[in-house]
C-alpha cells in the first residue's frame, strides 16, 4: 500500500472510524467484537493464538473498510522461549546475540498472531530500586543505543513492529519509585536520555511509546515539544506514537488536565497517535473538533501514521501473517537462550571453588532459587513455557550425575522468614565437598510497580547464607535477581559469587556450563552500590570541584574541619561503587599493554585509531569485553569523568595475544553546550582501553580547532 493509497483510504473513513484507528483496546467478549466489526478499534492488546486470528478475521472480513488490526503484546525478553531479562542481556555486551534473540522472539510471537511488541525499553536506568531496571539495558546511553538498535532490527526483520519506550526520562523517576516525577535538565535530556531513542529512530523503529512520568511539570504523554517537536518534526519520525497504559487519562491525576476531554486534547496535540486502554479519544475527540478545540488535521495525521505502520508490516496483503516468515525452531532457540544466558552471567568474586573440579565428588545445591523454574524466568513472562525451564539443580544432576548432586531448599521461597528447613540444609552442606547456594529475588520482586527501598537479600536468605558458610564447606553463591543488590554483607560468606540476573528458560544449563569450566564473560551494565545510601551511583558522573581522591574509601571520623578535608564523599561509606560498570571476572587473567594512538592530534571530522595489545596470561581460553572510554578534560560545560565510546568481545586462547583496535571519529566527542547547540570542542582528551570503567591504560590526545 502506497502513501497515495493511504490518503485514499483516509478520505473514505468516517470520523468514528478514524477515532477507532486511534484506539487500542483489550478483548472483552461480544462488546469488543462488535466494536471491531464497526471499525471502532485500530489495535488490540494482549490477544494471542486463536483469539488473535479471530479478531483479525473480524476486522478484515466483517468491518466496512476491512482495515487489519495491530495486535500488541509485551514480548520483553522472549515469547515461548524465555531469554535473560534485558538487563542480563546487556551484560553480554553482544548486540548481534541480542538481535538474534529478538528475531526468534518475533518468530514465535508472529506464529501466535502478534504483530507488534512493546519493546525495547530504552530508558537510562541508574537507580536499582526502580523495578523496571530489569527491563532496561542499564546505565550507559551508548550501550543502550547499540542493544536497542539490535533489538529493533531483530523484531522487525521478522515482521513484528518494535516499540521504543518510554519516551522519555522514565528511568529517572524520583527515589526509584515507578511513575514518579522526573526532574531533568535540558542538557541531560539531550546528551543522556534522548540518544537511545534517536538511535532507534535512525534504525527505522516503527513505533514509540510515551512515558508515565512528567518532565519538569509536563506529563510525557502531553509533552508537545518532545513528541511532536523533537521526535516527529526535528528527527523526522514518521511512525506512530502510542500512549502507555491509560497514560492519557492519567494526566488528570497529574493535575495537568481537568477531565478526560482535556486529556484527549492534550494527548492528540502532543502527538500521541493511539491511546492504550483508556478511551478518551473515542469519547471526546469528536466533540472537541465540533467545538473548534481540536483540528481534524491532527486526527488525520495520527490515522495516517497508524495506517502507514500497518502497510509497512504488510498487513493489508497478509493480515494473518506472512506465509514466507521463517518458523520458530525449538533446538535453535534452546541453544541461543543457553548461550545468551551463559554470556550474561557476571563473575564478581572467585577466591576458591570455581570452576568445580573432580574433587567435588558431592555437590550440595541449596537455596530457594536452586530449583525454581518459574522464578528464574523473571518479570514480564506471559507466554513462557515454564515446563521447558531448566534449573541449576536439574542441570547439575544431568551434568555430574544424580548420585553426586543433592538438594535442599533451605527456605520455601525467596521472601520466606520460616527457618524450618535451615537445619536440613546445613546438614546437607556438611556432607558435601562444595555448596552451590542459589539465592536472590523471585520474579515478582522486579518489573513494573515492583520497586524496593531495601536492596538486601529478601526474607531470611542472609541467615541461610551465614549458616551454610559456617560449616566451613566452600560456598559458590549464584544470585538470580532483576536488579543489582547490595552485596557487602554477602561477599564475606562466599568463596565465589556468580551474578546470573534472571537468566530465562535455559538459565540452569548456562550456569552449570560456567560452574563446570567455561569462563564467564559477562560484564556489569550497571554499577553495583555498596549501600542504598549511595544511590544513584553511576560511572559517567561529573567530577565536581572537590572530587575525592580515587583511593580514599571515605573521610575518616574526626577529620579536622579545614578545606583540605571537604570532598564529594561520605563520612560513613566509600564513594566508589562496590563493583563498577563494565566489571566482570573470568577463569583467566587478561593483560592490557602498549596502548597506541595513531596520532596525538585530531582534526574535526577526522578519525583516531586507538589500539592496545591484549594478552591471555592465564591457562584457560576465555572472552574479554574490551572497552574504550574517553574524557573531555575541559569543556564549555562540565563533562563526565568517563564515557563509553566503543566495546568489543575478544576471544583468546591461553598465551595468545591480539592487538585490539578502535576507530574514534570526532562525532563521538560531540555534546550540547550551554546554549544547547551540539558541538565538538577543541581541547585535550584522555582515552582508556580496559576491562571496565575504573581501570585500563590511558593516553592523551588533542582535538584541534576547526579552521575558519
Amino acid at each position: 500500500m502506497t502513501e497515495h493509497d493511504i490518503e485514499q483510504l483516509i478520505s473514505r473513513m468516517t470520523l468514528a472510524e478514524k477515532l477507532g484507528q486511534m484506539t487500542q483496546v483489550q478483548p472483552h467478549g461480544r462488546d469488543q467484537e462488535e466494536r471491531v466489526r464497526q471499525g471502532g478499534a485500530g489495535s488490540l492488546i494482549n490477544v494471542v493464538g486463536d483469539d488473535a486470528y479471530h479478531y483479525q478475521w473480524l476486522a478484515v472480513e466483517h468491518s466496512r473498510l476491512g482495515i487489519p488490526l495491530l495486535l500488541g503484546r509485551d514480548v520483553i525478553h522472549g515469547f515461548q522461549t524465555v531469554f535473560p531479562i534485558p538487563l542480563g542481556q546487556a551484560a553480554a555486551f553482544d548486540p548481534e546475540r541480542v538481535r538474534q534473540a529478538a528475531a526468534h522472539s518475533a518468530r514465535e510471537a508472529g506464529a501466535a498472531g502478534v504483530n507488534w511488541t512493546f519493546s525495547p525499553m530504552l530508558d537510562v536506568a541508574r537507580d536499582p530500586r526502580w523495578g523496571r531496571i530489569a527491563e532496561s539495558f542499564g546505565e550507559d546511553p551508548l550501550l543502550i543505543s547499540r542493544l536497542g538498535v539490535a533489538m529493533v532490527q531483530g523484531y522487525q526483520q521478522e515482521g513484528v513492529a518494535a516499540c521504543a519506550k518510554h519516551f522519555v526520562g522514565y528511568g529517572a523517576a524520583e527515589g526509584g519509585r515507578d511513575y514518579s516525577a522526573t526532574d531533568l535538565a535540558p542538557r541531560a535530556l539531550l546528551d543522556t536520555y534522548l540518544p537511545p531513542f534517536l538511535a532507534a529512530q535512525q534504525a527505522g523503529v516503527m513505533t514509540v511509546m510515551s512515558a508515565f512520568n512528567d518532565l519538569d511539570g509536563v506529563p510525557a504523554t502531553g509533552h508537545e515539544d518532545l513528541i511532536r517537536g523533537t521526535l516527529k518534526n526535528r528527527w523526522g519520525f514518521d511512525g506512530l506514537v502510542v500512549s502507555d497504559w491509560c497514560s492519557v487519562t492519567e494526566m488528570i491525576a497529574h493535575g495537568f488536565c481537568e477531565d478526560a476531554a482535556a486529556a484527549a486534547r492534550a494527548g492528540v496535540s502532543a502527538g500521541v497517535d493511539m491511546e492504550m486502554a483508556s478511551t478518551s479519544y473515542l469519547d471526546h475527540i469528536a466533540g472537541l473538533i465540533e467545538q473548534g478545540l481540536l483540528d481534524i488535521a491532527l486526527v488525520d495525521d495520527a490515522v495516517r501514521r497508524i495506517l502507514r505502520i500497518k502497510a509497512r508490516l504488510g498487513l493489508f496483503q497478509h493480515p494473518y501473517g506472512d506465509p514466507g516468515r521463517t518458523q520458530p525452531q525449538r533446538p535453535v532457540a534452546t541453544q541461543l537462550a543457553r548461550s545468551l544466558a551463559r554470556d550474561s552471567c557476571v563473575l564478581l568474586k572467585n577466591e576458591q571453588g570455581l570452576p568445580l573440579g573432580e574433587h567435588a565428588r558431592r555437590v550440595a545445591v541449596i537455596g530457594p532459587m536452586a530449583d525454581a523454574p518459574g522464578e528464574q524466568l523473571g518479570c514480564w513472562v506471559f507466554d513462557g513455557e515454564r515446563q521447558h525451564s531448566q534449573t541449576v539443580f536439574a542441570a547439575l544432576q544431568e551434568r555430574l550425575g544424580a548420585q553426586r548432586v543433592v538438594h535442599a531448599r533451605g527456605l520455601e521461597h525467596c521472601r520466606s522468614h520460616d527457618l524450618d528447613g535451615l537445619e536440613a540444609a546445613v546438614a546437607l552442606a556438611r556432607s558435601a565437598e562444595v555448596v552451590v547456594l542459589c539465592l536472590g529475588e523471585d520474579a515478582g520482586l522486579s518489573g513494573e510497580a515492583h520497586c524496593r527501598a531495601h536492596l538486601d537479600l529478601p526474607g531470611a536468605q542472609q541467615t541461610l547464607l551465614e549458616a551454610v558458610a559456617a560449616t566451613g564447606v566452600p560456598v559458590v553463591l549464584v544470585i538470580m535477581a532483576g536488579r543489582p543488590l547490595v552485596l557487602g554483607p554477602v561477599l564475606p560468606h562466599a568463596q565465589a559469587v556468580l551474578y546470573a540476573w534472571h537468566p530465562g528458560s535455559q538459565g540452569g544449563p548456562a550456569i552449570v556450563d560456567l560452574l563446570c569450566g567455561e569462563s564467564p564473560s559477562g560484564r556489569l551494565p550497571v554499577s553495583f552500590p555498596r549501600s542504598v545510601g549511595q544511590i544513584p551511583i553511576f560511572y559517567n558522573h561529573k567530577n565536581t570541584g572537590r572530587p575525592p581522591h580515587p583511593d580514599a574509601p571515605s573521610i575518616p571520623s574526626g577529620t579536622p574541619l579545614d578545606p583540605s578535608g571537604f570532598f564529594a564523599a561520605y563520612l560513613d561509606e566509600d564513594h566508589r561503587p562496590l563493583f563498577p560498570f563494565g566489571f566482570g571476572l573470568g577463569y583467566t587473567r587478561f593483560e592490557y599493554r602498549d596502548l597506541q594512538l595513531s596520532a596525538s592530534q585530531l582534526t574535526p571530522g577526522g578519525t583516531l585509531c586507538a589500539s592496545v595489545l591484549l594478552s591471555n596470561a592465564g591457562h584457560r581460553s576465555a572472552t574479554e569485553v574490551v572497552q574504550l572510554y574517553v574524557r573531555d578534560l575541559v569543556g564549555s560545560v562540565t563533562r563526565p569523568v568517563r564515557e563509553l565510546k566503543d566495546f568489543q568481545r575478544i576471544s583468546l586462547q591461553p598465551g595468545e595475544s591480539q592487538r585490539v583496535s578502535f576507530e574514534l571519529h570526532t562525532d563521538a566527542l560531540r555534546f550540547h553546550d550551554r546554549h544547547l547547540r551540539q558541538v565538538c570542542e577543541s581541547g585535550r582528551f584522555e582515552l582508556w582501553i580496559g576491562p571496565d570503567s575504573a581501570s585500563g591504560p590511558s593516553a592523551v590526545f588533542e582535538l584541534m580547532a576547526s579552521q575558519a
